[in-house]
């Protein structure tokens, strides 16, 4: 324990801003935190922050209590192994360590012969009262309290990068910054105070100044108030003449304070200052790594994160960001405010789609053509663009791909959406991804799209059905002829040359092609998918059809349940049909 970096193993929030509930036990190295907007991710980094906060000058609102329900208060907790180096073991008062059992922590056994337990923890806390007051506690095996002192929180070190305001007060001599923690010079305030009241201030002023001055000195005088008047820099309470100074550097010769340079050098400065700290391994936490940083500088940061002992919370909305993520711990909040792990399963998916973890609700669709197909559905539930509630549809690549990240996320406990074809493989463990997800998974009873949809077309929808957006029927119906072996490439042959016109647009549609036919046949029959539907604007295509043709009323039994429920976990009641 006495080499290792502070480690928080379980962390519990209860009725903290928007979060009534949660219980998190994030991994040793860097974790990061995905999800849409407003599902508590930031909230997360706060609780942490304020558990470790290195001072007490912070201050509390109503709104920092769940529901502004401030009578009942606000607890957040967090077992952690602690280095030595702390100074926990160096109380007044002893502080007994806790033993970690994996899962939580429990009351190490007194009779066993080590002296100390297998793996020892401590059990932190701070609360927020009905009164607005915060409580740093210690808790002791036998259940009693004692206080978390501002020493000992300094010295298990929190790195903190927020808002810019936060980046500059952490550039600036303001007490408990990281400026100020590092260099840890106690009595420059008073130093820097006698220097200043050296400076003849009234020396400079202009003469009508000095006049007005010296009439002031001697109406004090008549009144017997205090007299030779001057000026000072004087301070007064939230004032500190340490506040005024601040880190600055030469740019373009001129010495300029740091805080003049982009948001982005910013951001790294103040890092490389709470990391020059004389904590060795503090607790980080990160919030939208992004702000202000170039793509390139997002995953270098991220990289140097990961290479780092200490344990680290990052928030992003960056693509780049979760890509370079490898080697991270990948956590994600859904609207519910649940954090799960992602599976090491969902690591293609991450490449191939970073926005998957992103967004509030994902709808992983297996293909192309059902990404067009359920972003259409599901605009048109909404009336407008579905990126307005933080709907997100991802490519998965493959029918078997989608499965392997559906179980990841849904393996998780969190919310997901999935669309896909049903192709009669590997159904258990799709019956065990709908078990978890219910409604929010769609996938057909048998079939694809196209199987489900072209059946229902009538003798005079055939011919609008075929042709394409640009009114073209041509390359359609030769897939058709192909297929039916007719020279003549019209719609009235190709249904004299076949006994299942529907069979075979659907066979033409999903690129179906017989084993028993030659290697050179079999791949020119596999490309007529892609004259069809087999593409993003394919699936839009099919379902613009679906509503233009009336066959929604056909497949609203399947589609209109996945509908709602997509709706319903971004908080939209449910809609009696699409139009």
């Amino acid at each position: 324990m006495a080499n290792e970096a502070p480690y928080i193993r379980l962390l519990s929030i209860r009725r903290f801003r928007g979060i009534e509930k949660l219980l998190w036990r994030p991994g040793k190295g860097v974790n990061v935190l995905l999800g849409g907007g407003d599902v508590g991710k930031t909230t997360i980094l706060e609780a942490i922050v304020l558990l470790l906060n290195p001072t007490n000058a912070s201050t509390l609102s109503d709104a920092d209590y769940w529901q502004r329900k401030y009578e009942d208060g606000f607890a957040i907790e967090a077992v952690m192994a602690l280095p030595l180096s702390c100074g926990i073991a160096e109380q007044r008062k002893s502080v007994w360590p806790w033993e970690w059992d994996g899962t939580t922590a429990k009351v190490p056994d007194m009779d066993a012969e080590a002296a100390q337990p297998n793996d020892p923890v401590f059990c932190l806390r701070v609360c927020g009262t009905p009164d607005f007051e915060l409580q740093h506690e210690i808790c002791q095996p036998d259940e009693t309290f004692d206080h978390f002192p501002v020493s000992v929180r300094r010295n298990i070190g929190l790195v903190r990068l927020s808002g810019d305001d936060r980046n500059d007060r952490d550039l600036r001599l303001i007490q408990g910054s990281a400026l100020e923690r590092l260099l840890s010079d106690k009595t420059l305030r008073s130093r820097l105070g006698n220097e200043i009241a050296k400076t003849d201030v009234k020396g400079v002023l202009h003469d009508d100044a000095k006049t007005a001055l010296g009439n002031l000195d001697e109406r004090f005088g008549k009144r017997a108030l205090p007299t030779d008047l001057s000026l000072g820099l004087v301070g007064g309470p939230g004032f500190s003449l340490n506040a005024l100074i601040g880190l600055t550097a030469t740019k373009d010769g001129t010495m300029l304070p740091l805080s003049s340079w982009g948001a982005g050098t910013r951001r790294l400065a103040a890092l490389e200052v709470a990391a020059a700290h004389q904590v060795e391994h503090p607790v980080m936490v990160v919030d939208e790594i992004e702000r202000g940083l170039e793509s390139y500088r997002q995953r270098v940061l991220m990289e140097e994160l990961i290479a780092r002992p200490s344990q680290v919370f990052v928030t992003t909305h960056s693509a780049p960001a979760v890509s370079a993520a490898v080697g991270a711990s990948l956590w994600y909040v859904d609207t519910g405010g649940t954090v799960g792990e992602l599976h090491t399963t969902v690591g293609p998916q991450q490449k191939r789609d970073p926005e998957t973890f992103l967004a509030r609700v994902a709808i992983i669709a297996e293909g192309a053509t059902e990404v067009g197909f359920v972003t259409t559905l599901i605009n048109r539930s909404l009336g407008e663009d579905m990126r307005r509630y933080g709907i997100w549809v991802s490519d998965g690549g493959s029918n078997s791909e989608a499965l392997a990240v559906l179980r990841g996320i849904a393996h998780s406990g969190l919310k997901v959406a999935g669309f896909a074809d049903n192709e009669g493989t590997q159904m258990g463990l799709w019956q065990r991804v709908k078990d978890k997800l219910g409604p929010l998974l769609m996938r057909w009873d048998n079939g694809c799209l196209e199987t489900n949809l072209i059946p229902h077309l009538a003798d005079d929808q055939l011919e609008a059905f075929i042709r394409d957006p640009d009114g073209d029927d041509g390359e359609r119906l030769r897939t058709l002829a192909d297929r039916a072996g007719s020279q003549d490439k019209s719609l009235a042959a190709i249904q004299a040359a076949t006994d299942n016109i529907r069979q075979l647009m659907i066979e033409a549609a999903c690129g179906n092609a017989p084993a028993e036919l030659a290697e050179s046949i079999r791949k020119a029959w596999k490309k007529h998918g892609q004259r069809w539907f087999k593409s993003t604007a394919g699936g839009v295509e099919l379902a613009e059809k679906m509503f233009a043709l009336g066959l929604w009323p056909q497949v609203q039994p399947q589609l209109l349940p996945f509908v709602n429920a997509v709706r319903d976990a971004v908080g939209l009641p449910p809609v009696q049909t699409v139009d």
